[in-house]
């Protein structure tokens, strides 16, 4: 259903799982594919790794799926692409991510992730491109996200809804990459509102409560991953230190140039590490 006057998201009284359930019929339609078992949310860095996981089913425009955003930047057209693996598993990847700092609500920031759930996904695999606050990292370098810090205050669960985030992303997941690469590191990623990037001092805080990555998603779309039983594994793409770790101002023409130049070598980890999901 394309997005013309209203989002049905932004109605309060609308259930947000029902709108899902709506999206992921709207998915099957129009992709011929009934059910899928793992969704990739593909961050800054990560997109070809859609063009390397198996065979494209279907690419759809998110705005022909009920509640998906327009893109926030003009020009950039948000799709959503059904692939068939070589071993028969249909993946869903999203490439139309809601941030939190559009100012959407959280309920559409999550709506990826909770359409992906009713399409049946059982895995939801969530990548971005993050600034590194450990000075070991170089900027290229994929970690694992272990756990979170979620500095939005602001949940996707609504209501007297208690969800247990402990191994909210997954050790078993995060072996299973281990297998693909031995060598990946991994952090805490803490989330912040955005869309301004930290301050060196607030960077200062994020390692001081135990952070080791900082950006601006994941988190709250995890929140709502595990709500919804799917099991997650994490990944960041670290396109740069963070701000007063590395000296000169950030820049996200620097965001772009870090992801473009290691695109090839973390699309194709991804790849194998869906291919041993």
């Amino acid at each position: 259903m394309p997005e013309t006057h209203s989002n049905p998201l932004d109605d309060p009284s609308a259930n947000p799982f029902e709108v899902a359930a709506l999206a992921a019929a709207d998915i099957a339609r129009l992709s011929g594919v009934e059910k899928h078992d793992i969704a990739l949310t593909l961050g800054s860095g990560w997109g070809k790794a859609a063009d390397i996981i198996g065979e494209t089913v279907a690419t759809l425009p998110a705005t022909e799926v009920t509640g998906f955003s327009k893109p926030a930047l003009e020009g950039h057209v948000g799709t959503l692409r059904s692939i068939r693996t070589p071993d028969g598993k249909h993946v869903l990847v999203i490439g139309a991510r809601t941030h939190y700092y559009e100012s959407h609500g959280v309920r559409r920031v999550v709506h990826s992730v909770r359409t992906a759930a009713a399409t049946g996904a059982k895995t939801m695999v969530l990548t971005n491109g993050a600034g590194g606050i450990r000075e070991s990292w170089k900027p290229g370098q994929p970690v694992l996200i272990s756990d979170h810090i979620n500095l939005t205050a602001d949940s996707p669960l609504e209501g007297a809804t208690f969800i247990d985030l402990t191994d909210l992303y997954s050790k078993r997941l995060r072996d299973i990459a281990r297998t693909v690469d031995p060598t990946l590191d991994e952090g805490v990623y803490c989330q912040f509102r955005g869309p301004h990037y930290e301050t060196p001092a607030e960077v200062q805080m994020a390692k001081a409560i135990g952070g080791h990555i900082v950006g601006m998603s994941t988190a709250l779309e995890a929140i709502a991953a595990r709500e919804a039983g799917m099991e997650i594994l994490g990944f960041s793409l670290i396109t740069n230190l963070a701000a007063g770790i590395q000296q000169t101002p950030l820049s996200h023409a620097e965001v772009i140039e870090a992801g473009r130049e290691a695109e090839p070598v973390i699309s194709a980890l991804l790849a194998r590490v869906v291919e041993a999901l």
